[in-house]
């Protein structure tokens, strides 16, 4: 009979012996940190038919060892090897090959090597480990795992698959029975949706939350979304972002900033509070405030305490200050570029913005002639005087929020000498918003529908609005900002101070440009005046009319045209700046000239009538238009002062 034949036979006769002994040697109680061990913690070792078991002892104690196909239970827990040594005085295994520990509930880990404390049942694996629960997997080449509790941890870098979702990290813990997974150190979420680098993240394997524990920037659609915090979640099952730390927010060009912020993508509402920055690229507009509600698909944004905008015009910048700003996209309209919707918001004084309603669509706007036209082809009226012809255009418009004032063409060959060049103005009014019903908000769960892209953006600022810029400062009730034509209108008794002249009216319209101001436009009740001589004398160069047209140049007022009706005070001077007396004259227009930041001459056109009074014989209390008002202490010094 050959050896091998005769060693097996032999061996399948003494396997029962060969069990009792290796009973004696094994721990009888594992301890596994519970106080009390039961009868399923015992260690039973099954070797297969070909196994082998040695008996060696030290001086640093016994072990034995088992080799080929050895399987090991421990109460519910089963471990699978080719070759362990069991130190039964030290209660500590070590597994060669093809380890693997399977646990109930489809827990399963593999490796190469396994050091196991089995009165703990902590297990450290090294080499090709793997840890998985039959749904998410975790790989590492060193872990330390807990067979009780189900926590692995590794060291030397890991990476963990949930569904599509892919985490490396330097360090990590993966806790299997609350599927909680925490990285530390050049952590990377890779997921076909998003993609976010961290150096500190958690993430839960069955709510698909990511949990930020520092500076953390989460990117999705191609880079056009990026989203930045040091601390908060991030529902990737739900999309929804809840940042408690400082944190920003880019998308396709809007960015937003604050101490803490909350944002849902899919109904694309979102809130900041604490120090707001939102910053529209495309507008070149940057919004200050303690609170800002904004609605992403529909490109709407409500700015609240104490909030600031600063648009940049290249040399100079404007900055706005009111109670409340609200900030959407002009809406399209069939033969022309885009208006303001017909049913802006309404906002009280006293009203504090929370959840705003940005989901109520525009009224059909009605076609109706502009006052003072005549039908479909409206009419125009030409006024001959001198060498000047001025005509005045009255077309017919859609009526809605945003009126269109009369295109007012001025051919003013004495007015441009030098270049005989042809000036078109025109101006864009707003009345005040219609009224809706107060408190009369939407959820913004209902927000699911998407803003024209390319309609351009216009702001809204309600209540005590003040405006700053190192060239010109104005004060009014309520503002609007337009980028598409650059223009600013300042309705319910406007003020506006450019160097040293004041102008009022019932609205006024400052056109912008690339750099500064190109012109201002106020289409009723019309006032310009400037103080002249020493602030003592109280004495005030003054024009007032129906409307006015001011030109400017370097970001001061060069001319002014005030049209009909033209009224002026003006102190005269001879050559040498002495006061000569007071001119008081009315005119059908007046042609305003400055130098030195305050009127240097009129030219007054058709109708004058011109009153001289020497300047001992003038009453000065009394020399004061109807409207004159000088409101220089309410001028805004420094922009400052609207950050305050």
């Amino acid at each position: 009979m050959p050896y091998k034949t005769i060693f097996l036979s032999f061996a399948r006769q003494l396997r029962p012996l060969i069990m009792a002994v290796a009973l004696l040697h094994l721990p009888t109680m594992l301890r596994a940190q519970a106080p009390k061990a039961d009868t399923a913690d015992k260690i039973k070792v099954i070797l297969a038919q070909a196994g082998k078991m040695e008996f060696f002892k030290t001086d640093s104690g016994s072990y034995i060892k088992y080799v080929d196909d050895v399987i090991i239970y421990q109460g519910t827990d089963t471990l699978y090897c080719d070759s362990l040594y069991n130190f039964t005085e030290k209660k500590k295994l070590e597994a060669f090959s093809n380890v693997r520990i399977a646990q109930q509930g489809g827990t399963e880990a593999t490796c190469d090597y396994l050091r196991y404390q089995s009165d703990l049942k902590l297990a450290h694996m090294t080499g090709n480990v793997g840890l998985t629960d039959g749904k998410n997997n975790l790989w590492c080449e060193e872990l330390d795992y807990n067979l009780s509790t189900k926590v692995g941890t590794y060291n030397r870098n890991g990476t963990l698959q949930s569904d599509s979702t892919i985490v490396s990290s330097e360090r990590g813990t993966y806790d299997v029975r609350l599927h909680e997974a925490r990285f530390i150190g050049n952590v990377i979420v890779s997921d076909p949706r998003y993609h976010i680098t961290s150096k500190d993240l958690g993430y839960n394997t069955e709510t698909k939350v990511e949990t930020f524990f520092a500076h953390s920037v989460v990117t999705s659609d191609s880079g056009r979304s990026v989203l930045t915090t040091s601390s908060g979640t991030y529902d990737s099952k739900n999309v929804v972002a809840h940042f408690t730390g400082r944190s920003s927010i880019w998308n396709d060009g809007q960015y937003i900033e604050a101490d803490s912020m909350q944002y849902d993508k899919l109904s694309g509402y979102g809130y900041a509070l604490g120090q707001v920055v939102s910053i529209d690229t495309a507008q070149h507009a940057t919004i200050y405030c303690g609170r800002a509600d904004f609605f992403r698909r529909k490109r709407v944004l409500w700015a609240t305490i104490k909030p600031v905008v600063e648009i940049a015009t290249g040399k100079d910048t404007f900055y706005m200050r009111a109670d409340t700003f609200y900030s959407a996209p002009m809406v399209k309209v069939p033969g022309r570029a885009f208006r303001m919707p017909e049913d802006l918001p309404e906002v009280s004084a006293k009203d504090t913005v929370r959840t705003i309603d940005s989901t109520v669509a525009p009224k059909p706007a009605a076609t109706k002639p502009a006052e003072g036209s005549k039908g479909k082809r409206g009419r125009s009226k030409k006024v001959v005087t001198d060498s000047t012809t001025v005509e005045i255009v009255t077309k017919p418009v859609i009526h809605d929020s945003m009126w269109i004032v009369p295109d007012v063409k001025y051919r003013l060959a004495d007015f441009y000498r030098d270049t005989g060049r042809k000036v078109i103005q025109s101006a864009t009014t707003t009345p005040p918003p219609k009224k809706r019903k107060k408190n009369q908000h939407l959820s913004p769960a209902v927000d699911t529908t998407d803003g024209d892209t390319t309609a351009p953006v216009f702001f809204t600022g309600y209540h005590h609005v003040l405006i700053f810029s190192d060239s010109l400062q104005a004060r009014c009730d309520s503002v609007t900002f337009t980028r598409c034509d650059s223009v600013v209108r300042m309705i319910n008794e406007p003020i506006a101070w450019s160097r040293g002249s004041q102008i009022t009216g019932d609205t006024i319209y400052m056109q912008l440009d690339s750099s500064s101001v190109r012109s201002m436009y106020v289409p009723d009740n019309s006032f310009v005046v400037s103080r002249t001589g020493p602030e003592q004398a109280d004495l005030f160069d003054q024009v007032q009319g129906k409307t006015l047209t001011a030109f400017f140049k370097d970001n001061n007022i060069r001319k002014m045209i005030v049209h009909p009706d033209a009224q002026s005070i003006y102190f005269t001077k001879d050559d040498n700046g002495a006061y000569m007396g007071l001119s008081q004259a009315n005119a059908e227009m007046m042609r305003i000239y400055f130098g030195e930041e305050k009127i240097s001459k009129i030219k007054y056109i058709k109708n004058v009538q011109n009153v001289m009074t020497p300047m001992e014989q003038v009453d000065l209390p009394n020399a004061r238009l109807s409207r004159f008002k000088w409101l220089y202490k309410e001028r805004p010094q420094s922009k400052e002062e609207l950050f305050r």
